[in-house]
């Protein structure tokens, strides 16, 4: 609330009624940390996410073009865009699926940890490129070295063509597949 509050000069009370407001309204929702008594070096505070992209876009006047030139903030509104579309699909399942994100004080992240029936963890990284690398996998072999066995996998959406594995329980999948068959 303190990051929110400063720009524009407001109290953080103020920003907490207003952040409510638009919770109750379905324009944002708050994703709250997954943390574990045993990892005390997390980070504890929810991130927001908007509730429609288009609308969003559409209020700040982007279009395929500006978010083209702009990938750090494709990055963000395709990593909303996704999140809603994983909430959406998880309502089907007749188990809960719960969802948070993971960050440590070391700036290591998750942008999506799933937890669904047994405490079993999924996490889930978004990246607005065509191409993976290793080192996107940063923050979900950190979850998977936390959680252990109940680390069920891994997964890097990206916009490219292919799934490939990197690794135990750790894969680059193409974006699409939230909507596409495999024939």
């Amino acid at each position: 609330m303190a990051d929110l509050s400063a720009p524009f000069q407001l109290s953080r009370p103020t920003i907490r009624e207003y952040v409510t407001l638009l919770s109750r309204l379905f324009l944002l929702e708050e994703l709250p940390p997954w943390h574990s008594n045993r990892l005390s070096r997390l980070i504890k505070t929810p991130k927001l996410h908007l509730g429609d992209t288009g609308v969003a876009c559409a209020l700040l006047g982007l279009n395929a073009e500006t978010l083209t030139s702009d990938r750090t903030l494709l990055g963000q509104l395709l990593e909303s865009f996704v999140f809603q579309e994983l909430r959406r699909q998880a309502s089907w399942h007749e188990e809960p699926v719960a969802f948070y994100h993971f960050r440590d004080k070391d700036g290591v992240e998750v942008d999506m940890v799933l937890e669904g029936d047994g405490q079993r963890l999924a996490g889930i990284e978004v990246k607005a490129s065509a191409t993976v690398t290793a080192a996107d996998f940063k923050g979900l072999r950190k979850l998977k070295e936390a959680v252990a066995e109940r680390f069920a996998a891994g997964v890097v959406l990206y916009d490219g063509e292919s799934t490939v594995t990197f690794g135990d329980r750790l894969f680059a999948v193409p974006i699409r597949s939230l909507w596409e068959s495999e024939a």
